[in-house]
């Protein structure tokens, strides 16, 4: 039995230290000498910030695994709960180590160019001067020291808020512990009088700490943080049956994330044992969570550099700006709705503009024979052009139905505050399914003209999201086919009454429709055995029968393409098991989110774009949409789309048999994104436009896709 477990496991790996390798990946984007220097420095802090959120959600939902099933295993390398944590407690101090001599480097390219972070010591005369008057001005009035004793009680400590700490002598040589914790009103950074020269607030509090405690002698100083358990948990057994109940239960919740466990302590330098003990009985942590980082321990910082910058140097510095093209293939001059009912659409985001899109529910809010507007959301940017035209269509008298996703982990404060301003607009706002995320992206605009009933139904990879749509590569379908139109209004009278197991004749809709077509799908290709094709783009595969399925196609000979920007369970070239299966991750400018699965070659291929990742979450605890694409122009773009993604020799890397990921090397590199902000799939490809030409055969192309491109 115990060799049949092991074969199990042979050809999988650990989520979460798969999702650690692909952290990694970031981090190297900013040793990559091809970048500019601030974008590096921005791609030390997404590692960062990656981190965080691992700590918050990842480690923090395994500790409360370990509590509640201590015994219960991970099913892709049989570990439980507290044997990952140990392994990612062990692999942490390796890639902190590796961060801060990237970030070294990174510093000191900027140096060149006039940007640095100025240690205290190295202080000019005017500069000390300079900032010891900051200090006393804008620093000191809002400052609250706080010694921990009988009569002080450890202090609340908030997530990733940056505190000073230390380590006091009374006059009788009594031991103390001082906290002063940084206050979020002060900018994180201060800059001097030079452009790109600045100190950042907490070295500034952490050199005037010892003035703060009067008496007490300071014998030594640090700057720390904490990261707490963020998975709060949605127990809607417990929420009222109104609305209005659900959105104050989660509020409530929202409060308690400030206050669950610490799991993680960052200090920003090496300590005495003494004092370090104190830490870690205050912070209520062990030794292994206790973390020396001698970078910013907050870098969010590093993205509001550029705006202090001169014009030339932030040109210098940052990638040159892209703004997404207008698709040739669509008339800016004419109605949105008449072209989509000619042909299908399909945005390429960032590359494409949002526009089209934006300016399709614009006429959908002011045409007379639109009905009605109904959309999923997820996460809406902070000032949602997509919100505000909703709220507008609801006042010109259209019905609009939103249904929105409260539990969007960190954006659920963001979706109340837009729930109550669409109600208050006039739309009907509902709250999803009961155990159920919906994380499904579909708009459905419903037409009466001439006593017919028509359908434009938008459905994409990605948010309605205008801030993401320009960092996030996503796709975009807007078609006036009938079938979809309508599968998406059953989809949504299924929602309304929470029934998870409609029909559709076109639509595939998680939790049961998804997974069907895909096994579906790859049993299609076991039968043709080697002349099966399989190519599927995601962001995450972590399924387990999804990944036994992809084995079984291996073994049947069928050629296995998977383009997995992250978490990857599935180890390729395990021989007799998943020698067939190739894995690309692309890490660059650009977010990689798309989700597209290809099955098949030639003519007889089949398409789909999805917003679901193959994740147990996403296929078996989501409402998600998958909608086949059967135009033959937008086939061929999203195969050139998965070509271009394979040929990347800049960006790319393979997973290996052990999990390590092999960065792809090239003579002639050819860079993905970079091609694609150069290349648009929208030429040629209209109806209009005779004789028709099959896209992938296009000379021009083929000629593109042939040469290098690099930024």
């Amino acid at each position: 039995m115990s060799e049949v477990v092991n074969e199990r496991y042979r050809y999988t790996q650990n989520r979460e230290l798969s999702w650690l390798r692909f952290n990694r990946r970031v981090l190297e984007e900013a040793a990559d000498c091809f970048v500019p220097a601030l974008e590096r420095l921005k791609f030390v802090a997404i590692f960062s910030g990656n981190l965080d959120e691992f700590f918050m959600v990842r480690a923090g939902s395994l500790f409360d695994i370990a509590h509640v099933s201590p015994e219960e295993a991970d099913n892709k390398t049989g570990m439980t709960a507290m044997e990952q944590l140990r392994k990612i407690y062990h692999v942490i101090p390796e890639l902190i180590e590796r961060k801060e001599k990237i970030y070294t480097a990174v510093m000191e390219e900027l140096k060149k160019d006039g940007v640095e972070d100025v240690s205290m010591d190295c202080l000019s005369v005017q500069e000390r001067k300079f900032i010891g008057k900051y200090y006393k001005t804008e620093m000191l009035p809002v400052l609250s020291p706080i010694i921990i004793g009988p009569h002080h009680p450890v202090p609340h400590f908030k997530g990733k808020c940056l505190y000073a700490a230390a380590f006091l002598d009374d006059k009788k040589g009594r031991a103390s512990l001082g906290i002063v914790p940084l206050p979020e009103s002060l900018p994180p950074v201060v800059f001097l009088e030079e452009n790109g020269r600045y100190v950042r607030t907490e070295a500034i509090l952490e050199r005037y700490m010892p003035a703060l405690f009067g008496t007490y002698t300071a014998k030594e100083v640090c700057v720390f943080c904490i990261t707490r358990n963020a998975d709060i948990s949605f127990d809607e057994e417990k929420f009222e049956d109104s609305e209005e109940d659900f959105r104050r239960r989660l509020t409530k919740l929202l409060k308690k994330r400030n206050n669950l466990f610490i799991v993680r302590l960052e200090l920003n330098k090496h300590i005495s044992e003494p004092f370090r003990n104190r830490l870690a009985a205050i912070t209520r942590v062990e030794p292994y969570q206790i973390f020396v980082d001698r970078c910013p321990l907050n870098m969010s910082y590093a993205f509001l550099l550029a705006a202090k910058l001169p014009g030339p140097l932030r040109t210098r510095l940052l990638y040159p700006a892209h703004y997404g093209r207008w698709p040739e293939d669509l008339n800016r001059e004419e109605s949105m709705i008449a072209q989509i009912r000619r042909n299908d659409r399909m945005l390429f985001y960032p590359y494409d503009s949002v526009e089209p899109f934006l300016r399709l529910l614009n006429e959908a809010a002011e045409a007379p024979d639109v009905l009605s507007i109904k959309i999923t959301i997820y996460r809406l940017a902070s000032s949602s052009k997509i919100a505000q035209t909703l709220c507008r269509a609801a006042e010109n008298g259209k019905e609009v139905l939103v249904l929105m996703e409260l539990r969007a982990r960190f954006d659920e404060a963001n979706n109340l505050a837009w729930s109550k301003m669409l109600e208050e607009s006039g739309c009907q706002v509902v709250y999803g399914m009961e155990g159920f995320k919906c994380h499904s992206k579909i708009c459905l605009l419903t037409t009466r003209s001439r006593g017919k009933t028509g359908y434009i139904t938008q459905i994409g990879t990605g948010n309605y999201n205008e801030k993401t749509n320009a960092m996030y590569t996503d796709l975009c379908l807007m078609t006036a086919d009938y079938e979809i139109g309508g599968d998406a209004a059953a989809f949504f009278r299924n929602m309304l009454v929470n029934n998870l197991e409609g029909d559709y004749r076109k639509l595939r809709v998680s939790p049961f429709g998804i997974k069907a077509e895909l096994f579906k799908q790859i049993d299609a290709q076991i039968a043709r055995g080697k002349e099966g094709y399989i190519c599927i783009k995601a962001n995450a595969i972590t399924e387990r029968e999804i990944i036994d399925k992809l084995c079984e196609a291996s073994c049947a000979g069928v050629e296995v393409q998977l383009i997995i920007r992250g978490i990857c369970c599935i180890l390729p070239g395990i021989a007799g098991l998943t020698e067939n299966i190739h894995i690309t991750s692309i890490v660059g400018r650009y977010l990689e989110h798309a989700r597209v699965y290809l099955f098949g070659r030639g003519e007889d291929a089949d398409f789909f774009i999805s917003s679901a990742d193959l994740m147990t979450r996403n296929l078996n605890r989501r409402v998600e949409i998958a909608v086949p694409i059967r135009d033959a122009f937008l086939c061929e773009k999203l195969r050139w789309l998965l070509d271009s993604q394979l040929r990347d020799s800049a960006k790319a890397s393979s997973l290996l048999e052990s999990g390590a990921y092999l960065r792809k090397q090239d003579a002639a590199s050819f860079d993905s994104q970079a091609f694609f902000m150069d290349v648009s799939p929208h030429v040629l490809t209209s109806k209009e436009e005779r004789p028709r030409k099959r896209f992938a055969k296009a000379a021009w192309l083929l000629e593109k896709i042939k040469k290098p491109s690099r930024r």
